[in-house]
């Protein structure tokens, strides 16, 4: 037998067991080969074309009598057994789609699927290698639509430095789609996470993690979990359409939280934008603010809202409501503006246009139509800024430069309060 040059030859060693050469195809049924001296080269051959050769290659010996009644009473699998073999599948223009490598494969011609063992080998998209695989078997069916590795797997991504790791491993070449599942984890030097399945699309360089996700970023630190997660490869950003928490840590300690019921990281700015019932929670002090969409900023230590906006500080027992607000994390500083009302332990409210809270400081400074409201006893002041401790109760009413006097209004105790 001639071969191509610069191409490696393969030697074939085959064990039939059960086969009926009656069962070979009628294509071959002319064919002679000497089967002790049978050379072929593989490594080039397309899955379905190896099969067959090894069918006509590996014929079996005609069974004796008690043999085919056996046959008859109890048909049997016909496994075909090659050694040192290349399987390799090709798309519908000839460029290669997968190619697996396996020291023994078995062949059940009945089910028409090729078993390697610990295969190793690479997956390809439009004729380019996007993963290179290994595992302890592969299950690989002949019509070629589908590869299917378990036990252990690892896939790797070459040019984005991915790895993936489970117990089994899909791979759909006509839909552009790679599946590893079953307690996945999945590698990368900037993000790293455990879940159910992953799902790759490999020309939009997209990933897809779901059930139980555990995602963990190196910079930002932070960890993100979730029921599922979509990561952008090429942008860097992870989406999650379910319900989310994030923490963020500090030399391994969690500095601040966020939750929501949906959410999207750029990892690139280090900004997360959570959406549908918005909640961060800082450490230290204790304070948490709700919106129904909000902007962390980890790079600038702020968070945003165009949305309404409440603020609940538990140490003071202060709760500050608003149409919009930013909050400097590292300064604990709270900035608020529009119908800004913050309400105190004691039903006592300061009501202004804009307000500064110092959390450290326990300082309020509100600017503009400012209306501070005690319950005991009960008196109102009216001015254009206010200063103080809402908790405390201490706080100045000024007039500021307008002009206008402050008014203070003091309300007997059998008048009720005023609303």
């Amino acid at each position: 037998m001639n071969y191509p040059k610069g191409r490696q030859k393969k030697s074939v060693n085959c064990a039939e067991k059960g086969q009926n050469p009656q069962d070979l195809p009628r294509l071959f049924s002319s064919l002679s080969f000497n089967f002790l001296q049978l050379k072929a080269n593989l490594f080039y051959l397309p899955l379905t074309f190896l099969l067959v050769l090894g069918l006509v290659a590996c014929g079996g010996r005609t069974p004796t009598a008690s043999q085919s009644n056996d046959a008859d009473s109890s048909p049997q699998e016909s496994n075909l057994t090659f050694f040192d073999v290349t399987l390799e599948q090709a798309d519908e223009v000839g460029r290669p789609v997968w190619k697996v490598r396996s020291k023994k494969a078995i062949y059940t011609k009945e089910k028409q699927i090729g078993q390697a063992e610990s295969p190793v080998g690479e997956l390809y998209q439009d004729g380019k290698p996007v993963y290179q695989i290994q595992a302890e078997t592969a299950d690989i069916e002949q019509d070629g639509q589908k590869l299917f590795l378990k036990g252990k797997i690892l896939a790797t991504d070459p040019v984005n430095g991915i790895v993936l790791q489970g117990n089994e491993l899909e791979w759909l070449p006509q839909e552009d789609l790679l599946i590893v599942r079953n307690q996945l984890n999945g590698t990368h030097k900037q993000l790293q996470a455990v879940a159910q399945e992953a799902r790759v699309k490999t020309r939009e360089q997209r990933i897809e993690f779901s059930g139980g996700v555990i995602a963990n970023s190196v910079d930002p630190q932070m960890q993100m979990r979730t029921e599922h997660l979509t990561w952008r490869i090429q942008e860097q950003i992870l989406i999650s359409d379910r319900s989310i928490q994030i923490d963020r840590y500090n030399n391994n300690k969690i500095t601040d939280r966020g939750q929501g019921d949906a959410a999207e990281v750029n990892l690139k700015t280090k900004v997360a934008t959570i959406k549908k019932n918005a909640r961060i929670e800082l450490i230290d002090p204790a304070t948490q603010i709700a919106s129904d969409s909000m902007t962390w900023d980890m790079n600038a230590e702020t968070v945003k809202t165009n949305s309404p906006i409440t603020v609940v500080q538990r140490a003071e027992n202060v709760t500050v409501t608003a149409n919009q607000g930013e909050m400097k994390i590292q300064q604990k500083i709270v900035n608020l503006v529009g119908n800004v009302t913050a309400i105190g332990q004691r039903r006592q409210s300061l009501k202004s246009n804009q307000l500064s809270w110092y959390l450290d400081k326990k300082l309020l400074e509100a600017q503009g139509n400012v209306i501070y409201r005690q319950v005991d006893p009960p008196i109102n002041f009216t001015g254009e800024t206010a200063v103080g401790n809402l908790q405390t109760e201490d706080i100045t009413v000024k007039s500021g430069q307008s002009g206008r006097r402050v008014v203070t209004e003091i309300i007997p105790q059998d008048a009720g309060i005023r609303n």
